[in-house]
Parts: C-alpha cells; sequence; structure tokens
C-alpha cells in the first residue's frame, strides 16, 4: 500500500513524533577512543522538519537514550518537544499530545523498533524506516522506501505536506 492512500489521514496530523536512534540517524553509534559518541543525521530529513515546522506542524523527538547528540540536534532544527530517556513511550506520546493541545488521532509516529511499537499502536498513523526491525514492518500504517538516517524521515513528511496542501519548498530568505 502506497503513503498516499493515507492521505485523509494524513491530512489531519498535527503532530508529529519521531524516534531517533535507527530512524532519525542510520542506527549507528561511532565511539571515539575517548568514548565520545558520534551519530549520523541526514539534513534532508532535517530540511523535511523545517519543511513540517514552517506548515504548523508540532514535531518531538522521543529516544530511550540520553545523548547531548540529540539535545544538539534538537536545537539546531529547532525542535521544542525533545523526551529523552524514555521507557514508556506510549504513555509520553499521550502526553506529549496533550501537552500541545491535540489529540493521537492528529498524531504520526515514525520509529523502527520494538520499543516503539506501543506508541505506534496508539497514534493515527505509524511508519518505519525501510530497514526497520522486521517486526515491525506488518504492524506500522507505512514502511517507507527509505532507511532510517536516509530519508525516510523526510519520504513521511512530504507526505503529510502534501496530503495537507503544504508548500514543499522555500522562499528564498528563509
Amino acid at each position: 500500500m502506497g503513503i498516499h492512500e493515507f492521505s485523509d489521514v494524513l491530512s489531519a496530523i498535527d503532530l508529529i513524533v519521531i524516534d531517533v536512534d535507527g530512524t532519525l540517524t542510520d542506527g549507528s553509534m561511532y565511539f571515539s577512543e575517548n568514548g565520545e559518541v558520534m551519530k549520523r543525521f541526514s539534513v534532508r530529513d532535517g530540511m523535511g522538519i523545517t519543511l513540517a515546522h514552517r506548515a504548523g506542524i508540532e514535531v518531538a523527538l522521543m529516544t530511550s537514550e540520553t545523548s547531548d547528540i540529540v539535545v544538539r540536534r534538537a536545537e539546531k532544527l529547532k525542535i521544542r518537544h525533545l523526551v529523552m530517556g524514555s521507557h514508556d513511550k506510549g504513555r509520553h506520546v499521550r502526553e506529549l499530545a496533550e501537552k500541545i493541545g491535540t489529540v493521537l488521532e492528529r498524531t504520526a509516529f515514525i520509529g523502527d523498533d520494538v520499543n516503539d511499537d506501543v506508541a505506534m499502536q496508539a497514534v493515527a498513523f505509524s511508519a518505519c524506516p525501510a530497514d526497520a526491525a522486521e517486526y515491525m514492518k506488518p504492524r506500522v500504517s507505512y514502511v517507507c522506501k527509505n532507511n532510517g538516517g536516509q530519508g525516510a524521515v523526510r519520504e513521511v513528511i512530504d507526505a503529510i505536506l502534501e496530503a495537507r496542501g503544504s508548500s514543499k519548498s522555500l522562499p528564498e530568505n528563509w
């Protein structure tokens, strides 16, 4: 089933919750000899988040990790809603929707593994990257064509913007 078959649901989305490791990143963690951790993010996914903000869609990051890297990425992308150290994403996605003033029927969740499952079952639309855990693929609304950290997030955001009739471009001086 193609993502455009969900256009009625996608047109109502006003909150997108994104898992970090394996979804916003490729799931790799790089460690230096000093123990410093580095993660790889896609600038295309970042631009998708910028476009979502411009369309009035709230974006949140939700991760079971606690990481300065995630804080910095959220700051760079002007993401105001960040839930770290979550080991109860189902509860946290409900609390986040309430805090923002929306409902789960207007929420999308993009995740890649079993720790995202309860939250993904609770929302109106769920998606996972092409390289998500196999267990998750039959459990989501849509399996992306792109891998985690390689455009899966942008793929979903573009479909939401299209369904809402929102612009997928930026003015020259943004």
